[in-house]
C-alpha cells in the first residue's frame, strides 16, 4: 500500500509542473524541481530550528522577566501552560488556512508570526503585551507543528522516516539550544534579558527566506496543492473524512497527548527533582540538558527505523519501559544514578518524533495527513496541559516527589497501550470515509 502511495504521488509531482508535452520543457524543468526540493529541505530544517526557542528561552530566563515586569508567581505559572494551550487551539486552523492559502505559504506566515512576537515581547513593558506578544509567536509555531508532517508527506512520499527523522533532530537542537545558550548569549550581550529573549527573532527571520522563495515560484503552489488535490477522489478530502470516527486516530491523539504531558513535566521539573534530592543547581540543570540532547540522535534513527516496521508498537513499548525505568530510579535513587535516570527519560522522550512519524504512515494522503496531523496535535496539547500543574499540586501537598513520580510513571501504562494501537498497520482514511465504521 505505502509502494502504490509512493509511487502515486511521485507520478502526480513530476507530471504537474509541466504544462506542455515538449521534451525540452521537461528537461528544463527537472533542475527547477531539485533546486526546490533543497529549497524545501532548508525551509523545514530552519523551521524545526524555531518551534520551541520561544519557550525555552523564557524558561532559562524565567526570575529575570518576572523581575523585570512585576510578574507574580501565579501569572508565571499561567504563562508556563499557555504554549500546549495555543498549540492545541490554533493548530486546529491550520488545515484550513493550508487548504485555502497552501501549506508553504502558511508556513511563511508562521515564521513571520514567531519572528514578530519574539521581537515584540521583550519590549511592550507589560505583562498584557508580554502575554500576547508570546501568544503571537505561538500561533506561529502552532501551524506550523500542524503542517510539517503535510510538507514532508508531500515533497518526500518516499522519505517520511529520514525526513522526519531530520526535521525531529533540528526541533530537538532547536529546544536545547534555546535552554542552553539563552543565558550565555544574554550575559554576551550585556546582562539585559530583553535582548536575551528578543535575539530568538534572527533566527526565525532566517527561516522566512527558504518559505518566501517557495511561495513565489509558481512550482510550489501546484506541487503543494494542486497534485494533492486532483490525485485522489473527493470522498478522502478533508471535509468529507470523518476524522473523530477513526479509532487510530483517537490512539494517535492520546499517545501525542501523553508523551507531552511526559515531555513538559520533564522539562519543568526534573531538574529540581535532582536539586531536592542534593545535586548541584549547576549539575541539576546539565542533566535536564542531557536529557534533552538524547533526543538529537534519537530523533532522526527512530523515524527511520519505524517506517521500515508494518507495526511501530515495539518501539512504543521500548520507550515506555525506559520511562518506567527513568521514574523507578528517580523515586529509589534519584542522586546515586542521576546520570542513568536522566539518559533513560532522555531516550523515553522520543515518543514525540515516532508520534510524528505514525502521523505520516496513518494516512494515505497529503489531506488526510493535515487532517489527522490537526486532530493528534490539537486533541494532544490539550491532554497535555493539567499534568505539569498537577504535579505541582502533588508535590506542594505532599511535601516530596514520591507522589508525583507515581503518577508519572502510571500514566506511562496508557501511553504504551494508546501507542500500539496507534502504531498498527491501518489509515484513517479507511476507518473515517463516509459510509464507513471505525
Amino acid at each position: 500500500m505505502m509502494g502504490l502511495m509512493v509511487s502515486e504521488e511521485t507520478r502526480t509531482t513530476t507530471a504537474t509542473p509541466i504544462r506542455g508535452s515538449a521534451e525540452g520543457t521537461e528537461s528544463r524543468s527537472q533542475p527547477t524541481r531539485a533546486w526546490m526540493t533543497r529549497l524545501v529541505t532548508v525551509g523545514i530544517v530552519l523551521t524545526a530550528l524555531n518551534l520551541r526557542p520561544a519557550i525555552t528561552s523564557f524558561g532559562a530566563l524565567l526570575e529575570d522577566v518576572r523581575d523585570g515586569l512585576g510578574m507574580s508567581g501565579s501569572v508565571a505559572g499561567l504563562l508556563t501552560s499557555v504554549p500546549p494551550l495555543c498549540f492545541a487551539v490554533f493548530g486546529v486552523m491550520a488545515p484550513r488556512l493550508a487548504r485555502r492559502f497552501g501549506p508553504g505559504a502558511v508556513v511563511c506566515a508562521g515564521m513571520v508570526a514567531i519572528t514578530a512576537g519574539l521581537a515584540i515581547r521583550p519590549y511592550t513593558g507589560s505583562v498584557v503585551g508580554f502575554l500576547a506578544a508570546s501568544a503571537l509567536a505561538l500561533m506561529g509555531i502552532a501551524v506550523s507543528n500542524v503542517l510539517m508532517p503535510v510538507i514532508v508527506k508531500r515533497w518526500f512520499p518516499d522519505r517520511v522516516g529520514s525526513m522526519t527523522g531530520l526535521y525531529s533532530m533540528a526541533l530537538a537542537l532547536g529546544t536545547s539550544a534555546g535552554a542552553a545558550v539563552t543565558v550565555p548569549v544574554t550575559d554576551a550581550l550585556g546582562g539585559g534579558w530583553q535582548s536575551g529573549l528578543a535575539v530568538w527573532a534572527g533566527l526565525a527571520a532566517a527561516a522566512v527566506l527558504p518559505w518566501i522563495a517557495l511561495v513565489r515560484a509558481r512550482g510550489a503552489d501546484s506541487r503543494d496543492g494542486e497534485p494533492a488535490r486532483a490525485a485522489h477522489p473527493a470522498p478522502r478530502e478533508p471535509g468529507a473524512l470523518r476524522i473523530t470516527r477513526s479509532r487510530t486516530a483517537w490512539a494517535l491523539a492520546v499517545f501525542f497527548g501523553l508523551q507531552a504531558t511526559a515531555a513538559y513535566i520533564t522539562m519543568g521539573w526534573m531538574a529540581q527533582i535532582f536539586r531536592d534530592a542534593g545535586v548541584s543547581a549547576g549539575t541539576a540543570g546539565l542533566l535536564l540538558a542531557v536529557t534533552m540532547v538524547m533526543g538529537v540522535p534519537l530523533a532522526f534513527v527512530i523515524p527511520r527505523l519505524a517506517t521500515r516496521m508494518p507495526h511501530q508498537g515495539p518501539i512504543v513499548v521500548a520507550l515506555g519501559v525506559c520511562g518506567l525505568a527513568g521514574y523507578a530510579g528517580l523515586y529509589l535513587a534519584p542522586a546515586g544514578g542521576a546520570w542513568a535516570w536522566a539518559l533513560l527519560l532522555g531516550v523515553a522522550n522520543c515518543a514525540f518524533p515516532l508520534a510524528l512519524t505514525m502521523v505520516g504512515m496513518r494516512a494515505r494522503t497529503g489531506a488526510g495527513v493535515a487532517q489527522l496531523s490537526a486532530f493528534a496535535q490539537s486533541t494532544g496539547y490539550l491532554i497535555s496541559i493539567p499534568g505539569p500543574l498537577l504535579v505541582g499540586v502533588l508535590y506542594q501537598h505532599s511535601g516530596g516527589w514520591g507522589l508525583p513520580i507515581a503518577l508519572m510513571a502510571a500514566l506511562m501504562i496508557p501511553q504504551i497501550a494508546v501507542g500500539v494501537l496507534a502504531g498498527r498497520d491501518r489509515t484513517v482514511e479507511d476507518e473515517a470515509a463516509p459510509g464507513r465504521r471505525a
